[in-house]
């Protein structure tokens, strides 16, 4: 039970601490700051404090090489591709139509485990998951959908992220971490996002040179690359600890913080809708239970 409860309180404080993320990512896309030049700063910033902390842990650094299968898909899936859609994604759509997109993490989580027999089908599980698909619908349906409605197809374009995410869920399942901590998968996984991703911010012109005067999109840009790194390091050692699908529930709590800080600090407003969805979130959560293996901390 003492486990149980540990994967549960993890689980909420991922999602009050992701959930911020997307009204900050709004601030930082304001003045029209493009995706490649934003995840250049991420992965500095990720790959400098998770050295830090393998230095202070007395740690090795991992094998980039031997490791490097690993370190490519997390770099792919979990950080350059999605945060490119996120934040195309972000200077078009409210901060709180965001987080109720990430939502749809555990959807594509539980089809792709299904698919490759890391979950057996349960009635429950597909319930629980059944229950953030409604509760999507509840938010962005007729009375509480997009204000313009021009906005779709970044909403379409905004789906990439969570498909990638549940996508690299279980990636992480079939690779296993090779014995390396959420750390070190997370040093490895960013320095090659690096690599990837200063190339391609030159030859879009997207570089964000940090020597200016730094305004409120700059200091955005530096809060929003630690909550990411902090939360991606929870996420790899959740997914060790609860499989794939329970790690993946953390959407739907991203997703009811997301509105409600995108409420409180944004003047973002939604309809009553909103909060019956967030009880879905929260049935889907208690539906998924967790499994009890353990992993590399």
């Amino acid at each position: 039970m003492k486990h149980e409860a540990r994967l549960y309180a993890m689980l909420m404080l991922m999602g009050l601490t992701w959930g911020t993320v997307f009204p900050i990512t709004k601030i930082a896309v304001s003045t029209g700051y493009k995706p490649f030049g934003i995840v250049v700063w991420q992965m500095i910033i990720g790959v400098t404090l998770s050295a830090v902390i393998i230095l202070l842990r007395g740690q090795k650094f991992p094998n980039l090489r031997k490791n490097w299968m690993l370190f490519l898909g997390v770099a792919i899936l979990g950080t350059l591709a999605p945060n490119y859609f996120s934040y195309t994604a972000s200077a078009a759509l409210p901060a709180g139509i965001m987080s109720i997109v990430i939502a749809t993490v555990p959807l594509f989580a539980m089809g792709i485990a299904l698919m490759m027999g890391f979950e057996k089908a349960s009635l429950k599980r597909l319930i629980g998951a059944g229950c953030g698909a409604a509760a999507i619908v509840l938010i962005i349906g007729p009375e509480g959908g997009l204000p313009d409605p021009s906005k779709v197809g970044f909403v379409l374009l905004a789906i990439g992220a969570p498909l990638l995410y549940g996508a690299e869920a279980n990636f992480l399942t079939w690779i296993g971490s090779r014995g390396l901590g959420a750390v070190q998968v997370m040093f490895g996984a960013m320095l090659f996002s690096l690599v990837l991703s200063i190339p391609l911010t030159y030859a879009t012109g997207q570089f964000i040179t940090p020597f200016q005067v730094w305004g409120k999109p700059e200091w955005a840009i530096v809060v929003v690359s630690v909550l990411n790194w902090l939360t991606y390091v929870w996420y790899v050692w959740l997914i060790g600890r609860s499989g794939p699908v329970f790690a993946s529930q953390v959407a739907y709590l991203v997703t009811g913080w997301g509105v409600v800080i995108s409420m409180v600090f944004l003047a973002e407003r939604y309809s009553l809708w909103v909060w019956l969805a967030f009880g879905l979130m929260l049935a889907g959560i208690a539906l998924v239970r967790p499994k009890t293996r353990e992993a590399n901390a």
